[in-house]
């Protein structure tokens, strides 16, 4: 006599776990140089909470990069590991409350990135490719109650409209009219490239932590000069035309593959070209600092 009763709660509960399951589509990534000291970042996931409480949240990074192209390489850094779906809100946005755009990227890889028009999806649309372009529409995608407040976008613009784009709320088509893909701002920068023995790169980014120096060097070009591992190679590190640092280092897998406080050429996280300091500080040591007026050239040490 009691199955009937049993039944009904059973569908009643699926179908509640269907809906919340439907409800948070896809993860929502937040790259902002906002910092943790005060309430900013708070108020971003309580703006996207109020639009669903089953999303899945994750912080990228809020520390402040130094640039907005340093901003785009964080970004490049961690978007590919997450899955199609994802949509990203970035916000490094010096111009926020000016006559620059809001947008809102697809990329071929089916990615989704809202963020300032500024240059700061340089390095997503370069490596995934543009799908398809958005203006993010204020007068839809904007926080009620929010229209005299100009300076936090990250809250009253970007958040909300990624949170209602997560949750399925709205579909990437009816977050703002399509623009043309050249609409994009990015930021030319110096690609690496190979001249004779010699490998040539710029300093995106440190790995801030441990000042261990990353270049856009990708390792399929550094293969290109037939380096074994154990061989020596010539690191020259410039700040325009003036030479920072000029040292030999060998080729190794890994920093405890040389002695402490002793330098070597790597490869990141990233398949890129790095240089270090074992158990020590390399940007640190030589006064080398990130962005595109840095430069690194690696040469192959002949014996």
């Amino acid at each position: 006599m009691y199955r009937p009763f049993y039944r009904s709660i059973a569908v009643a509960l699926f179908f509640c776990f269907s809906c919340g399951v439907a409800t948070a589509r896809a993860p929502l990534v937040l790259l902002t140089d906002f910092g943790t000291a005060d309430g900013a970042v708070a108020a971003m996931k309580g703006v996207a909470y109020s639009i669903s409480q089953d999303l899945l949240i994750a912080d990228l990074s809020h520390e402040d990069p130094g640039s907005i192209f340093a901003g785009a390489y964080r970004l490049y850094q961690a978007e590919p590991f997450w899955p199609k779906g994802s949509v990203f809100v970035a916000v490094v946005d010096p111009g926020v409350g000016t006559g620059r755009l809001a947008v809102a990227l697809e990329t071929l890889s089916g990615r989704f990135f809202l963020a300032p028009n500024n240059g700061l999806l340089t390095l997503v649309a370069e490596r995934e490719g543009v799908k398809e372009l958005r203006e993010i529409d204020e007068s839809v995608n904007r926080r009620p109650g929010s229209e005299d407040s100009h300076t936090f976008h990250g809250r009253d613009i970007f958040a909300y409209a990624g949170a209602r784009l997560a949750a399925g709320v709205e579909s990437f088509e009816q977050i703002g009219r399509r623009l043309p893909s050249e609409t994009l701002v990015t930021i030319p920068y110096r690609a690496a490239e190979r001249k004779g023995d010699a490998v040539t790169g710029v300093i995106p980014v440190l790995d801030s932590h441990f000042g261990n120096v990353w270049t856009n060097i990708p390792k399929s070009l550094f293969d290109e000069l037939k380096v074994a591992l154990g061989d020596d190679i010539r690191v020259r590190i410039r700040h325009g035309d003036r030479l920072v640092v000029d040292l030999v280092a060998p080729y190794r897998r890994t920093f405890g593959d040389v002695p402490p406080g002793r330098p070597l050429v790597y490869v990141d996280s990233l398949l890129d070209m790095a240089v270090a300091l074992n158990l020590a500080d390399f940007a640190k040591s030589y006064g080398v600092e990130p962005g595109l007026d840095w430069t690194v050239d690696l040469t192959r040490e002949h014996p």
